[in-house]
Formats: C-alpha cells, structure tokens, sequence
C-alpha cells in the first residue's frame, strides 16, 4: 500500500488539528454550563466554528442539538446573541472582575483584565438579539 501524498496527509492534519480546538471548546463549553467561571457561549461558538472545517459530523450534531443548536443558529444567521446569555456572561464578568480585584497580588493586573471583560461585555451588548425563530 501506498502512503497518501504530503498534500492529502497535510489536509487530514490540519482536520484533526480543527476537530481537537472543536473538541477541547466543547469541553469547556460543557463546562461553563455548571461552573459559572468558564464562559459557555464563547467556547461554544469557537467549537462550532472549529468543527465545520474538521468534522462535518460534529458541526451538524452542535447545530442540531436541543441546547446548543439554537445558539448557534442564531449567531450563524444574524450574528445574535440572546438576552439571556447577556445577562448571564455579564453577571458572570462581574463576579469575576470582583474577584480579580480581592485576590490579586497587584490592583493593575485585576484592572487589566477587567478592562478587557469591559470591552467584550460592550461587545456582546452590541450584538443583536435573535429574533422570532421559524420552523
């Protein structure tokens, strides 16, 4: 048997390298679900996104799925993300901005980093939300 060409060997890598980020991304989307730290919608949206160029089998089950389905529907058609999760990686950002600034060693590093929570919570305020689905 013949080994596949550099050109098919460098393609099923670079599969495999997008289907573990997806993989990995959903884990910690999972996560997120029960562990109010670990934002679920961002790790959600990156393993979708990692999925549709390394396993169209994944990316159909996330689209399909009874949770995550709908989220990413909604992004993928109008960039939308619901109210409910606003308010929630909001709430979430607090917290952890709250924290950052009680157990940091240094009040610069906690205000670095809320600063950036900042601008992704203005961000995400931004985006529309989704609007009456059909089907």
């Amino acid at each position: 048997m013949s080994e596949p060409s550099p050109k098919l060997a460098s393609k099923r890598l670079e599969r495999a390298l997008w289907l573990g980020l997806a993989a990995i991304s959903l884990a910690l989307g999972v996560i997120g679900i029960v562990l109010p730290v670990v934002p679920t919608t961002p790790f959600i949206l990156l393993a979708a996104f990692a999925a549709a160029r390394g396993s169209q089998r994944l990316h159909g089950w996330m689209r399909n799925h009874p949770h995550f389905g709908p989220m990413l529907q909604d992004w993928e058609r109008d960039g939308a993300v619901s109210r409910r999760a606003k308010y929630f990686a909001t709430i979430t950002m607090l917290g952890s901005a709250v924290g950052l600034f009680v157990f940091s060693p240094h009040w610069w590093m906690a205000a670095i980093v809320a600063a950036i929570m900042l601008a992704v919570a203005i961000w995400l305020w931004r985006r529309p939300e989704p609007g009456p689905r059909s089907g």
